[in-house]
């Protein structure tokens, strides 16, 4: 994978229905070389899918969460990352360092389902205790990173948006 690669990655990232033709322009390659390097990115797992961005409230999910998962002493990782994975809310799941051994999102339509949710998590074999965050708001989300590094913050001078 080379610089063109990732610019290629980075506009996808921006638009996923942008066309070979777009892609091309911008990256400075002609549509069927873009179109063979995105074939080759599919065909390696660098790209794995696209998919439609959804306003959750809009869809009928307005309630999100954040619930850290902490296992029992002799949870098994993996047997607990299963059984998540098969509740249809949980959206994402994280493994992480620290007291939780996992941080999940979870979209649910009220917040009795979020209770509902939350009692079928704690029945999971090898969860000891659940913590759970309710999202108030989300200023943005997945937000895709382009690879650009910011410019460093010259001294003295106001930061962007001051």
């Amino acid at each position: 994978m080379d610089a063109l690669d990732r610019q290629i990655i980075a506009a996808l990232r921006v638009n996923g229905r942008a066309t070979y033709a777009d892609l091309g322009r911008k990256v400075g390659l002609s549509a069927s070389a873009v179109h063979e390097r995105v074939g080759k990115l599919e065909s390696t797992g660098v790209i794995t899918g696209y998919h439609a961005m959804v306003e959750p409230s809009l869809v009928g999910l307005g309630v999100t969460a954040l619930i850290g998962i902490q296992p029992t002493d002799t949870a098994d990782d993996d047997e607990v990352a299963d059984e998540l994975g098969r509740l249809s809310e949980v959206e994402s799941c994280y493994a992480v360092a620290g007291d939780e051994a996992f941080v999940v999102k979870v979209r649910v339509a009220t917040v009795d389902e979020l209770e509902r949710t939350l009692g079928r998590l704690r029945r999971i074999a090898g969860v000891a205790r659940t913590r759970t965050t309710v999202v108030l708001s989300t200023r943005f989300e997945g937000r895709p990173n382009t690879g650009e590094v910011p410019a460093p913050a010259v001294p003295g001078e106001p930061e962007p948006g001051e």
